[in-house]
């Protein structure tokens, strides 16, 4: 069932759908509009005999002023503004367009009085995929199947030209199109509303449309407000989208420095997750990495690099990124040359990143594996300690204490060698993800390695599903994981770390 508006109740107490027209045409613009009343009626001349009987029991009192309002319109006139600012601030605070896209349709189903809704966002491409208010998906794919032109808003999304609204009293009746006529039955759709949400500045527009269940059409007093709050929240909408843009297209050129997918090689299946945090609070930028080595062996990497030097914030962030993705190169070339001894491969990219970013740190971790034989290489500079999941547990596997590559006049540290079994998952990980499961970062690595080991069996052997395990046990409560081919922006509460999870399983 679907739930009212906050606001629908009052709306219906005060202005119900048969109400006389309301005064005077609610103004025009980005700001919250202004009523304009209408001014009083002249006086009507005295009738016969006034002026005798004004002499015999004196002046009825002060004439009343030219042009003064009637109380009653200005009620009305008051009470319309009252609920356009309530429901323009309820869309001022919402956060992220899909909030923002919702709370719009609340608020125009409120003052039109309809139970059910959606909007379309105008694009270059065509028109995105509608956001409902009381249509499930299947409704909404239902909608989608009607010619643009001949739905519920055709017209609405054209650059010049289009209409003021779109209105459909009877969807059943003859003068609607056949398809929509047809969707409308299937979805019990008796009527429909619909209005542009555009500004001039703001390129293609937005369409919102209305329901009813029956047969209806809205009066003029509903539709001025109706209107009126569109033009107001189009300014604020409009800035959402296109911060949501900039958001999408800065993680999307961030998930271009990364890998596209992970090779295949026999005896070794690999999976990873990557959540990185915006670029506008981000206080670095992390990588994965797996390399299909030219002798059938395989590389693995993960790592981090740090804005413009220690203590470097947000602002440094696409820098980070940019340096990330050129560390992350470096190192598969190094990998390809020498990627059998993890330490040359971290000593060659230290001495690149102190002569090419001397203004930046990174950590890293490098493993050389040779499916095979189920034999791991590897070493790490500065960062937190792979873990190698087995049977009986999970276990960290102890790199030696070192520093971050670019800290210290000279990088350098021994490798570690180990052999796996059949069926054992080595996990890799940055900074940022074992910083989600605890209040210090030692804390947080004990965690995500008790996370592991606590796995059900048929987690543990697999990587996919051990990467979207661990995600979800590091997540607040209500975020989920984001696969490593999926767009996001913030990590799931906001934070300012990237989350990195690679994991390889020896089959």
């Amino acid at each position: 069932m679907t739930e009212p508006h906050p606001s629908a109740a009052r709306l219906r107490a005060t202005a119900p759908l048969t109400a006389a027209a309301a005064p005077g045409d609610l103004g025009r613009g980005t700001r919250l509009p202004v009523l304009d009343l209408p001014p009083a009626e002249p006086p009507a001349a005295p009738p016969a005999g006034a002026a005798a009987y004004t002499a015999a029991v004196g002046p009825a009192g002060p004439p009343e002023p030219a042009g003064q309002a009637d109380p009653g319109l200005l009620a009305d006139a008051l009470a319309d503004l009252t609920e356009l600012y309530e429901h323009t601030a309820l869309l001022a605070r919402a956060r992220g367009p899909e909030a923002a896209l919702a709370a719009l349709l609340g608020s125009g189903a409120a003052l039109l009085g309809a139970r059910r809704g959606f909007v379309v966002i105008g694009s270059p491409g065509g028109v995105s995929r509608p956001v409902g208010l009381g249509l499930d998906r299947s409704g909404l794919g239902a909608l989608e199947t009607v010619p643009a032109e001949q739905g519920p808003f055709g017209g609405l999304l054209r650059p010049h030209g289009r209409p003021r609204q779109v209105l459909h009293p009877d969807l059943a009746g003859p003068a609607t199109p056949a398809r929509l006529r047809e969707v409308a039955g299937q979805l019990g759709l008796g009527a429909s509303v619909g209005l542009p949400i555009s500004t001039e500045e703001d390129g293609p527009p937005a369409a919102a449309v209305w329901f009813y269940d029956g047969p209806a059409e809205p009066d003029e007093r509903r539709l001025r407000l109706a209107r009126a709050y569109c033009e107001a929240a189009a300014p604020l909408l409009a800035g959402q989208l296109e911060a949501d843009r900039a958001r999408r297209a800065g993680e999307a050129l961030r998930r271009g420095l990364l890998p596209d997918r992970l090779p295949r090689l026999p005896g070794v299946r690999l999976a990873a997750r990557c959540v990185p945090a915006g670029l506008d609070r981000s206080t670095g930028s992390d990588w994965y990495d797996a390399i299909a080595l030219p002798d059938g062996t395989l590389g693995l990497s993960v790592g981090s690099v740090s804005g413009d030097g220690p203590g470097a914030g947000p602002g440094s962030a696409p820098g980070a990124a940019a340096a990330m993705g050129r560390v992350r190169a470096a190192l598969r070339a190094y990998a390809v040359l020498e990627g059998e001894d993890p330490v040359s491969v971290l000593g060659d990219l230290e001495l690149l990143l102190k002569t090419t970013e001397p203004a930046r740190s990174a950590t890293a971790v490098y493993a050389w594996v040779e499916p095979d034989e189920r034999r791991i290489t590897l070493a790490g500079a500065g960062h937190c300690p792979p873990v190698l999941v087995t049977r009986h547990g999970a276990n960290f596997v102890e790199t030696s204490l070192s520093a971050p590559l670019g800290m210290l006049s000279c990088w350098e540290a021994p490798g570690v060698e180990l052999d796996a079994e059949r069926g054992d998952l080595l996990v890799l990980y940055t900074e940022g993800m074992a910083r989600r499961f605890g209040p210090t970062l030692h804390a947080g690595q004990s965690a995500l390695r008790r996370a592991a080991a606590d796995a059900p069996r048929d987690v543990r052997t697999d990587p996919d599903r051990l990467c979207a395990h661990l995600l979800a046990c590091s997540a607040p409560a209500g975020a989920g994981d984001t696969p490593a081919d999926a767009p996001s922006g913030a990590g799931p509460d906001g934070g300012t770390d990237d989350l990195v999870l690679l994991a390889a399983r020896f089959e």
